[in-house]
């Protein structure tokens, strides 16, 4: 047996860490000061974790892949622009900083958007090199196995029977918990005093009533974004690699693959998730080696079939007006505004919350990001942080797209499609700002950016 380089066994750790990521740091950084730190044994199993233990933990990861870089040295894959924009971007939100409207928040925020930074020059100029980010995968896959399992017994288990035991809770005036429990519960918010009595929070019944999952991850639409960053690489290899093991054991895993993937990511109810997922399968088709009129066939249907399963399945929420639609367009008014009146420097990294307290209407809820990775750039850190970053990531997937368009290995262009799924998503959400998700996202495009495209020659097709 080959013994692994210590490249392989850098990235196969880094996997690990990654995967550490999915299960412990899912929530996003500007709450990493409500997140209290885990005492107990079961503490450090069941609850999430600071997010600033997530930048001490990749700090020495990041550090060991300097060195690797300056041992084994490798000249810049790609165009100098993605390596100028990324550094650009990072260069000003420490400049913005400077500035910022509320230093606990943007100091949170550095560490983010520098790790975000630090995964994608080491998937550039590391994770790149012969194949090695194959070795990520052992990481990634188990964590995301766990965080899909843990989503499904929501739905099945743990959100009806919560439902169920905070319903009889109030029937019996919570007699039937101990006295510890309740105020732990008030504490938590889950029990509420309404006209002098004790209540179980609606919205907390009405998160439970509803099933909408979301695993080890803040909310359903991150685990979401999760799924569509990763799922598509998983499912792949499950068909490419198990061609050689027993039809049996063959069909169950690339079954087992799709059951926890699509139920989880059908019961995370995300809305947008589900128009890209339609887009994602669209991409597909159109590589198929297929006539122009039967690919564009097949993309009609796609289009027909998901669209009218997404007008049944979200039929109750269309009707009632797409409320988180019109609560993201209040958002986006407020971080446009904000970009206007401080076009430089905005308001800090980080802190969209505060002048969005300031400019919200009135019946709007409270925000503390954007809900869109993009225009909280102009709104946190100035037009020159907003427009390298917007033009990093446009660039770098046109030429990722036209590198992977053809390749030989579909787990690449898997890869192309989970990252390009992703970065669309931030349109409408705040991946960039929660660790289990950016970092992986960039990691990932880093190394479709740095890969040699001879390993991504073309198949005739």
């Amino acid at each position: 047996m080959k013994r692994l380089s210590v490249t392989a066994w850098y990235a196969l750790v880094f996997g690990l860490f990654l995967g550490l990521c999915i299960w412990k740091f899912g929530n996003p950084v500007i709450l990493d000061q409500k997140i209290i730190a885990p005492v107990t044994a079961a503490d450090y199993l069941s609850d999430t974790w600071p997010i600033h233990w997530a930048g001490w933990l990749l700090l020495p990861l990041a550090a060991v892949g300097l060195i690797l870089m300056v041992k084994n040295p490798w000249s810049w894959p790609a165009t100098r622009w993605l390596g100028l924009l990324p550094l650009g971007w990072l260069g000003w939100q420490f400049l913005s900083a400077g500035s910022s409207v509320d230093a606990e928040l943007t100091t949170a925020t550095l560490w983010q958007l520098g790790g975000c930074a630090a995964c994608y020059f080491l998937g550039v100029l590391i994770f790149a090199r012969a194949q090695v980010w194959r070795w990520l995968l052992p990481g990634l896959f188990a964590a995301l196995t766990f965080c899909l399992v843990r989503a499904i017994n929501q739905h099945a288990f743990e959100f009806p029977e919560n439902y169920q035991m905070l319903v009889q809770g109030e029937a019996n005036g919570w007699t039937n918990f101990p006295a510890a429990n309740v105020a732990e519960m008030k504490t938590e918010g889950i029990i509420i005093t309404t006209n002098g009595l004790d209540v179980a929070n609606p919205v907390i019944l009405t998160k439970f009533l509803k099933g909408r999952v979301s695993g080890t991850l803040v909310y359903p639409n991150a685990l979401a974004q999760l799924i569509l960053l990763l799922w598509p690489l998983a499912f792949t290899l499950a068909l490419a690699c198990t061609q050689k093991l027993k039809p049996l054991i063959r069909y169950a895993a690339i079954g087992m693959t799709a059951f926890l993937g699509g139920l989880a990511f059908f019961w995370t109810g995300s809305k947008l998730g589900w128009l890209i997922a339609m887009g994602i399968v669209g991409l597909y088709l159109l590589r198929r080696d297929w006539s122009q009129k039967l690919k564009l066939a097949a993309v009609a249907l796609v289009l027909v079939l998901g669209l009218g399963v997404f007008a049944v399945r979200f039929h109750n929420y269309l009707a009632a007006g797409a409320t988180s639609v019109s609560a993201r367009f209040d958002y986006w008014h407020a971080a446009a505004q904000t970009a206007a009146d401080r076009p430089v420097f905005g308001t800090g990294p980080g802190t969209f919350q505060r002048p969005y307290a300031r400019l919200k209407s009135p019946t709007a809820e409270m925000a503390r990001l954007t809900h869109n990775d993009y225009l909280e750039q102009f709104s946190d850190s100035g037009f020159p942080a907003g427009l390298a970053y917007t033009a990093w990531i446009i660039l770098a997937l046109v030429v990722v797209g036209k590198k992977v368009w053809s390749a030989t290995d579909p787990a690449l262009f898997a890869v192309f499609a989970g990252v390009l799924a992703w970065f669309v998503q931030g349109l409408g959400e705040f991946g960039l700002y929660v660790p289990a998700l950016a970092w992986i996202a960039f990691a990932l495009l880093g190394i479709l950016v740095g890969m040699n495209p001879k390993d991504c020659t073309q198949d005739g097709r």
